[in-house]
């Protein structure tokens, strides 16, 4: 089986380079109903697609009908905004029996319209993990969680490959794949936004940005460390968890209104975890307080 990738950027660069590692050895390669290997790379820009190939110790196709041929799975790693117009483009040469994948977290395999009839089968496979680097990402690979998205009838094939690789996986119902992007958003890019809030509060007490972020990283990451290590209600700190209502009144009296809002709304989905912790202990009066009864 071979796996051909469209597009070359930064998703495209390190899944290639982490499967062309793993590919080449033996000790996965045995437990393979089949040898697997990456084809290669096709790009609009000639260059990406070389750079690619180069990088990976793959193949770089000068034509979208060479790579489809010559793979039997093709992974779409191009911009969500692409993958449908991509789609239609393949669509037009023989593509029974192949997988097509996207590696989008937003969007399904219902994107690959008219697949069943091509006699293909489509599929999402998202690597939960911000990819920040085209070369270096894939060292980090190892601890990515996967998602596979589609139909059971290659999608529990396809996360048990990605198990032999070393990486978890899980097959997502098309439903909740848009739940389970937001459940990674809330994780991931949501916390930018409380970061800097955090920063922009620090500046307001006369603080400068660099002395801000000083400030805040020993505290931010020995917070998500624990996190990590322990899970959300363990790891819990804080006015809520001690359920100190006069400091969260101080809190929100000195807020503006937008900083006042996802004070509450963060701080009230903080309370149900300090709920779990502390079952005996009685929130009711900070329960009050952010909903604004008090």
């Amino acid at each position: 089986m071979r796996i051909g990738f469209i597009g070359a950027g930064k998703v495209g660069f390190t899944l290639g380079k982490y499967l062309e590692q793993k590919l080449n050895k033996e000790e996965i390669q045995k437990n393979l109903p089949e040898t697997v290997a990456v084809s290669g790379y096709y790009s609009r820009q000639v260059e990406s697609a070389k750079e690619a190939a180069a990088f990976t110790n793959t193949e770089a196709f000068d034509d979208l009908k060479k790579i489809v041929c010559a793979s039997d799975v093709l992974m779409l790693t191009v911009p969500d905004g692409r993958i449908e117009a991509v789609w239609d483009s393949i669509k037009a040469f023989d593509i029974k029996g192949k997988l097509i994948c996207h590696c989008s977290g937003a969007m399904t395999s219902n994107i690959f319209s008219g697949i069943t009839e091509a006699g293909a089968f489509g599929y999402s496979i998202h690597p939960m993990y911000a990819i920040s680097s085209t070369t270096k990402s894939y060292r980090e690979m190892q601890k990515c969680f996967f998602t596979v998205e589609g139909a059971e009838e290659w999608g529990n094939k396809l996360c048990r490959f990605i198990r032999l690789l070393g990486n978890d996986c899980v097959l997502l119902s098309t439903e909740n794949k848009t739940k389970y992007h937001a459940a990674a958003v809330f994780a991931s890019n949501l916390v930018n936004g409380l970061y800097g809030s955090a920063v922009s509060l620090l500046e307001d007490c006369g603080f400068e940005e660099k002395q801000a972020e000083q400030a805040l990283v020993p505290l931010f990451m020995g917070n998500a460390s624990h996190i990590a290590e322990d899970g959300p209600v363990a790891g819990l700190t804080g006015p809520i968890e001690r359920n100190d209502t006069t400091t969260v009144k101080k809190h929100l009296n000195v807020l503006d209104a937008n900083e006042k809002h996802i004070y509450i709304s963060v701080s009230e989905a903080v309370l149900a975890l300090a709920e779990q912790k502390y079952s005996d202990r009685d929130y009711s009066e900070m329960k009050k307080i952010l909903s604004g009864q008090e």
